[in-house]
């Protein structure tokens, strides 16, 4: 009987394609709010596909009754226009997540980490020292007890 428990998600945490995110509803800036899902052994959320995309929209609206502007992993503070995700995954760059105009690289701005649901429903990049919720994913596998992490 070797029998693999099913992996869930702890609770708090909403599976969603073997990763789990949560909704940090403690208004940080973009550094701390990544140090937060870092203490829970996890990274700001990334978002690779318009279904994650709208996923992410529904865990922030199910936790707010809202449409909150809320910080995702994405940032270009190491250079002006190269977007990396903090967790390592690939940027790809889509113009339909994105707000018109945005984001507004303008040299000048110091708009250097990446919110959703700007005008309640897209990207914006905004100054990384906001003070904003969050959300946080980590890989459904880091939670079994004793897998290989």
């Amino acid at each position: 009987h070797d029998m693999k428990p099913k992996k869930q998600c702890p609770n708090g945490w909403t599976e969603y394609s073997n990763l789990c995110f949560i909704y940090v509803f403690h208004a940080m800036s973009w550094a701390q709010a990544q140090r937060n899902c870092d203490f829970m052994k996890a990274n700001l959320a990334s978002v690779h596909t318009f279904e994650e995309y709208k996923f992410v929209q529904h865990l922030i609206f199910n936790s707010t009754h809202a449409s909150q502007q809320t910080w995702l992993g994405g940032s270009d503070a190491q250079e002006n226009g190269y977007w990396f995700w903090i967790d390592g995954t690939q940027f790809r760059y889509t113009n339909w997540y994105w707000c018109p105009g945005q984001p507004n690289n303008d040299y000048f701005t110091s708009e250097r980490c990446l919110q959703i649901n700007s005008s309640g429903k897209c990207w914006d990049n905004k100054s990384c020292t906001n003070l904003l919720p969050s959300v946080c994913v980590k890989n459904i596998e880091s939670f079994l007890g004793h897998s290989k992490a």
